[in-house]
């Protein structure tokens, strides 16, 4: 059967005619394999840990966890939200080794939404998801520029931080981390695998020093009843049970980036069984780590009031390290391996926004689509889509310049778009009763599958409302949660944009759900021998 003659679910051509060319490979994406599948099991786990970062992101935002619930807030609301995560991850497993695409929720959608509504759903689901990411690429690297103000202010007590010093070191991490993806493809996959273990013993030493040290020094640790117990609702809402579930965001934001191994697909060999696994990696070691990690320093916090009230600019993981080691050398020494940790783990976070960017132009679903789909032949990465995310996380630094609150809105919107991605594609696989989808190596068997996308799509719909709600009563200008506006806003542009799109090229992904891993068009009647063919084949694995 000619490549042309094969169809896809919803019996249109699964790969456009005219643009393969005579031994081409293509990969189910239905496009050309233009990337090195130079990722293996290790490298794959470890862009999962660096994308995530989840200790790193939860200890950067940990002041949101402590305010809706003190220290039962922070463990049990990451644990709860871990619960729920992992129902999402098995729905997203599913649909990854079913169809190793490396734009995922993008191109899922287009198959489980069918024939009449996966073209819409796929551009809403890939939108949110490529806008939500580059969104969360700006908001672990502000926490990675607040470290580094924060160890001049350690030994400058009457340093008044400004938020354009803060830009200043922002900037600096983005050119640096940015700088190593943009030129340093062929080096990325042995990289990875050296940042993902050296985050990991970096949360190692932090979680055994702020649990060692705290008896050395004398200043002694918390009790046990704040750590596990005692619940302190210190935002003004009356209900406590509102309240913890409004805290759940920092352990969402924390554990909330099940995808992030899913825009590997095209860069690994056998990506229908390597990716679920990736993704068990990714949740099952970030909550592990940062549950410890969380444990040693609830126990190190000797005066909650001290840490709500430090001037070590907005970072109150600072003052929780200045209360375990009592020495600023000490403090200095952790914030240096926190500031390490995010230089190493950010450019996982820009990677996976370049590559979504790229899946979206390789479907013209962009402004400037054929310039930012091409795949740079000297850099063998997506050089231009990486560069434009790139100078978006620049832009996202500018803003807070003028308004922090504004900031805010964005970065804080980053769980909810990428929950709304990942329901595109969930919730019409569980309507459809998983029909849509020709099941891959991990399938989960009904009615369990059905019981957990039931379990996923529930938990979005109603916490994407309230994670929506103010963060503190009274309602101020700046205590606002403007997430809902920056989610609806954006929702607005895209719905123009898509009405507009679709009557002027956009036609939606075009999946090759017959292929395995990759097949090679031309080989056969195509004047190349089937031996030419096993051989090419053989490259991949």
């Amino acid at each position: 059967m000619s490549v042309d003659e094969k169809k896809t679910v919803d019996d249109s051509p699964r790969y456009e005619a005219g643009i393969a060319e005579e031994g081409e490979i293509i990969n189910v994406s239905g496009h050309a394999q233009e990337l090195d599948r130079s990722f293996g099991m290790l490298s794959v786990c470890a862009v999962g840990i660096i994308s995530n970062n989840a200790w790193g992101a939860g200890g950067g935002t940990l002041v949101i966890a402590l305010y809706n619930g003190g220290g039962p807030g922070v463990l049990y609301g990451l644990l709860a939200a871990a619960f729920f995560y992992a129902f999402i991850c098995l729905g997203l497993a599913e649909l990854a080794s079913a169809i190793p695409s490396s734009a995922n929720v993008y191109h899922w959608a287009s198959v489980t939404g069918g024939p009449k509504y996966g073209r819409v759903l796929s551009w809403y689901g890939g939108w949110f998801n490529g806008i939500a990411w580059v969104f969360g690429a700006a908001a672990v690297t502000l926490p990675g520029a607040n470290v580094a103000i924060a160890v001049y202010a350690l030994y400058h007590p009457e340093y008044v931080p400004e938020r354009w010093h803060v830009f200043i070191a922002y900037l600096g991490i983005t050119a640096i981390d940015g700088s190593l993806v943009l030129f340093g493809q062929k080096y990325l996959a042995r990289a990875a695998s050296a940042c993902g273990m050296l985050c990991m013993l970096i949360v190692f030493i932090s979680t055994m020093v702020c649990a060692i040290m705290p008896s050395r020094t004398g200043a002694g640790y918390a009790n046990n009843s704040f750590v596990w117990s005692d619940f302190q609702n210190l935002t003004g809402w009356s209900s406590n049970g509102f309240v913890f579930l409004m805290g759940m965001l920092n352990g969402a934001f924390t554990v909330g980036t099940p995808d992030g191994v899913c825009h590997m697909c095209e860069e690994m060999p056998n990506p229908r069984v390597n990716v679920p696994k990736g993704i068990a990696a990714q949740i099952i070691i970030g909550l592990l780590s940062t549950f410890c990690f969380f444990t040693a320093i609830l126990y190190s916090i000797t005066s909650l009031d001290d840490v709500f009230a430090t001037n070590i600019v907005s970072l109150p993981l600072a003052a929780i390290y200045q209360q375990a080691t009592r020495s600023n050398a000490g403090t200095t020494a952790l914030l240096i391996l926190f500031l390490i940790n995010f230089l190493i783990t950010i450019p996982g976070c820009q990677v996976v926004c370049g590559r979504m960017l790229w899946t979206l132009a390789r479907d013209d679903a962009t402004p400037a689509s054929h310039w930012l789909r091409k795949v740079s032949p000297r850099w063998k990465n997506p050089f231009n889509a990486q560069l434009v995310v790139i100078a978006g996380i620049l832009v996202l630094g500018c803003v807070y310049i003028g308004s922090a609150t504004a900031f805010n809105a964005i970065v804080g919107s980053f769980a909810i778009m990428t929950t709304l991605s990942y329901l595109s594609a969930l919730l019409p696989h569980l309507l459809t009763r998983r029909k849509n989808i020709k099941p891959g190596p991990f399938w989960m068997p009904s009615p369990w599958g059905e019981i957990a996308l039931g379990v996923a799509s529930t938990y979005i719909i109603v916490f994407n409302v309230i994670y929506c709600f103010p963060f503190s009563m009274p309602v101020t200008a700046l205590g606002m949660n403007y997430a809902s506006v920056m989610v609806g806003g954006i929702t607005v542009l895209l719905t123009g944009w898509y009405l507009w799109k679709r009557k002027h090229g956009y036609v939606g992904p075009q999946v090759a759900l017959d292929a395995r891993d990759d097949i090679v068009v031309g080989i056969v009647g195509g004047g190349k021998s089937e031996e030419e063919g096993r051989r090419r084949r053989s490259l991949l694995r």
